[in-house]
């Protein structure tokens, strides 16, 4: 059976936008059944449906959902956010703080509750889930579960019995690192999570997976019918290729600016390198004095060498911020992307 690449933005939009498959995936994942399960309107709006092109490259790195839930405990009924972040590159971690700190500072993810007898306000716990197109440093897990015990740190006993206030500022999470899903299906979970293994691709372009719908329990094949379904989709295809477009053009400028970066640190270098030359000459006799001058116009010349490499990073994000904005790509946008001001993406 072929089916749509769930890696791709669209692709995985397309999926989670059927709420029984949505409840079905992320109930896989945290391990707790699922009473109700909402998408957050204002965050999906502002996050998913901004155009073709601005969307996409808003997105293009860090992709983000955002649900409302109401999970089954064994003491009853609990409201939680889910907060469902993509990633295609190991630099993209700033990106996950920075969303997730906007759900804690969010004054409407609050809810409340009776507690002693008084009415309190709190957080509305947050739970974490990552998709990360790239591999994790230490560690080849496919799966990765962060789940948050108390303490009592005087006795060595372990706290049962769950605080509101160590709740409303501390989250548990689940990280999924794609590239360790390759050929791996050794539990229910992984068999699921198996529709993002990039190995199975038919396609040049890697648009379409292959798999085969009998590895699949019963209770999981409307999730990969879905994916099979999108293939279908007109304008699907159309979509992927403007995603590859814009990632490889993304790609293009961090290489650029990486070896900018390399060209930077290789000057720096040489003017530790300088003016260590230049602490051994001062210890030297007046001979020696002769090669200090000499170690202080290699540091110069290689003082130049930053000063060119800095204006040759400038260049290269500007250049990037005209093809951005030719494209019609929103100022704030290519801001983030390039780093630049707003001015200085105004006068490119």
């Amino acid at each position: 059976m072929q089916i749509a690449n769930p890696i791709y933005d669209v692709v995985f939009k397309y999926l989670m936008e059927d709420a029984k498959i949505a409840k079905l995936l992320i109930s896989s994942i945290i391990g707790e059944e699922i009473e109700t399960l909402d998408f957050r309107p204002q965050e999906f709006t502002a996050d998913i449906d901004k155009g073709r092109i601005e969307g996409r490259f808003g997105l293009l790195t860090v992709y983000r959902l955002d649900f409302s839930a109401t999970i089954k405990t064994g003491d009853g009924l609990k409201q939680v956010l889910i907060e469902i972040q993509k990633a295609k590159f190991a630099t993209d971690i700033m990106r996950f703080r920075g969303y997730l700190g906007s759900q804690y500072s969010n004054k409407n993810n609050i809810q409340i509750e009776t507690i002693n007898n008084h009415s309190r306000r709190i957080g509305i716990p947050i739970i974490g889930i990552y998709f990360l197109g790239h591999k994790l440093d230490n560690t080849d897990a496919s799966i990765i579960g962060v789940n948050r015990t108390y303490k009592d740190l005087v006795t060595g006993e372990q706290l049962t019995v769950k605080e509101s206030f160590i709740e409303s500022l501390t989250h548990d999470s689940y990280v999924i690192q794609i590239p360790s899903l390759m050929q791996k299906r050794r539990n229910d979970l992984e068999k699921l999570l198996s529709i993002f293994d990039q190995s199975t691709y038919v396609d040049a372009e890697h648009h379409i997976l292959n798999i085969k719908e009998e590895d699949y329990p019963e209770k999981h094949r409307s999730l990969i019918r879905r994916l099979q379904s999108a293939i279908l989709e007109p304008e699907m295809r159309k979509q992927m290729e403007i995603e590859d477009g814009i990632l490889g053009e993304f790609e293009d400028m961090q290489r650029e600016i990486m070896q900018q970066r390399q060209k930077t640190a290789d000057a720096e270098r040489e003017v530790g390198e300088a003016k260590q030359k230049t602490a051994e000459a001062e210890r030297e006799t007046g001979e020696a004095r002769l090669k200090i001058a000499e170690v202080e116009r290699e540091a110069g010349e290689a003082r130049l060498k930053i000063a060119e490499v800095e204006r040759e990073v400038g260049e290269a994000r500007k250049k990037m911020a005209r093809k951005l904005k030719a494209a019609g790509v929103e100022i704030t946008i290519i801001m983030e992307g390039t780093g630049l001001s707003r001015e200085e993406v105004d006068d490119v």
